[in-house]
């Protein structure tokens, strides 16, 4: 492009002996003729070799106004926006780092990892944000940097993301609310969060989230006619269980050898009736977690435990129908149970343990959890 090759001779000219005036007027005139055109990828990055170079000689002032033109232009030369984006003054970056469609995750990234919590805040504000994005977010960001990303409709987070926001949610009533409010927040996750979060914050998303929260009180507390036909109490076996799987609690001889023992002999009786002694949860919360198809509650309850991966194994394949487990099912069992954290399932278990009372699952006094 002729144009473009000219303003370039012309530039060398401006900076060698050119004024601040002179050099302010090539810069607007790049910038005008790049707008108001139509250019191909590299018509584009010869303008923005000229506006970067021009970008360099010019005051903060001037960078504001360059800044907050290109952040709104759909071709805007990528150097120019990298350039803008990490300047260290906020006033200059801002604009790209909130408004630019034109900016990548690798500069975004880059900037979040670089610079200062006002930057941050500043990509917190975007109209859309990757994970790889939040994922620094969330761990350099101060508490209004991360309460901003969680408000943020547009933003999208991994799942150790969501993890590292549940931690810093406890005590920040704020975070704890936003989080919980977010639609893409998955069960499991809002377990965690729950179970750190005030009273306070529990009742106002009990009121905002009560699809969620009855999700979480079904799987406490919700016992099938088909588990109590199979499986429940009433039977002769289930008393005669009860008594021998009791015996060994109180002589101290019941543990993860003893659950895991029970489960590859398919003894589903003294299994539920051995978890719920070793974890303070009524049997029928027990018999549900066992045979939920979502396995999350079984997970984090011999999580909780610091069960090994071969005793959570056999309690998966001891609650599947007709025993039997994919593959790629039991591997992605495993990768999960892998990420679960032993005091984060643990306050989840004191959830459930707290919720069983207000739902009235089991009367009688339950042992504390015990971990063998």
């Amino acid at each position: 492009m002729n144009g473009a090759k000219t303003l370039l001779q012309d530039l060398d000219d401006a900076i060698a002996r050119g004024t601040d005036e002179s050099r302010a007027k090539a810069l607007w005139h790049a910038t005008d003729i790049l707008i108001t055109g139509r250019y191909s990828d590299d018509e584009i990055s010869t303008f923005g070799e000229v506006i970067g170079r021009l970008a360099d000689e010019i005051e903060v002032a001037a960078r504001v106004q360059l800044s907050e033109v290109m952040s709104a232009c759909d071709h805007a030369p990528f150097n120019v926006i990298a350039k803008l984006a990490l300047d260290d003054e906020i006033e200059v970056a801002g604009p790209v780092l909130r408004d630019s469609t034109r900016i990548d995750e690798k500069m975004l990234v880059e900037s979040a990892m670089t610079k200062g919590q006002a930057h941050l805040l500043a990509i917190a504000q975007r109209q859309s944000i990757g994970e790889a994005v939040t994922d620094v977010l969330v761990k350099r960001g101060n508490q209004e940097v991360v309460t901003s990303v969680a408000k943020n409709e547009g933003a999208r987070f991994s799942g150790s993301g969501l993890l590292h926001m549940v931690r810093r949610a406890e005590g920040d009533s704020i975070l704890a609310e936003q989080l919980g409010l977010r639609k893409d927040v998955p069960r499991h996750i809002f377990q965690q969060l729950i179970a750190k979060a005030s009273e306070d914050v529990r009742r106002r998303l009990e009121t905002e989230r009560p699809e969620m929260m009855a999700q979480i009180q079904s799987s406490v507390t919700e016992v099938t006619g088909d588990l109590q036909s199979k499986f429940g109490p009433s039977s002769r076996s289930y008393f005669v269980a009860k008594r021998v799987v009791t015996t060994q609690y109180r002589q101290g001889n019941l543990n993860q050898d003893s659950i895991s023992n029970y489960a590859r002999q398919h003894r589903f009786d003294e299994v539920q009736i051995g978890l719920s002694l070793l974890s303070a949860l009524p049997v029928d919360v027990i018999e549900r977690a066992l045979m939920d198809r979502n396995r999350e509650m079984i997970l984090v309850l011999c999580k909780a435990l610091d069960f090994s991966w071969d005793t959570t194994m056999s309690l998966l394949f001891l609650g599947a129908k007709d025993h039997l487990i994919t593959a790629r099912e039991l591997q992605d069992n495993e990768r999960e149970y892998g990420r679960l954290k032993i005091e984060t399932s643990r306050s989840i278990l004191k959830f459930y343990q707290s919720r069983k009372n207000s739902a009235g699952a089991d009367a009688g006094r339950q042992p504390e959890l015990q971990v063998h």
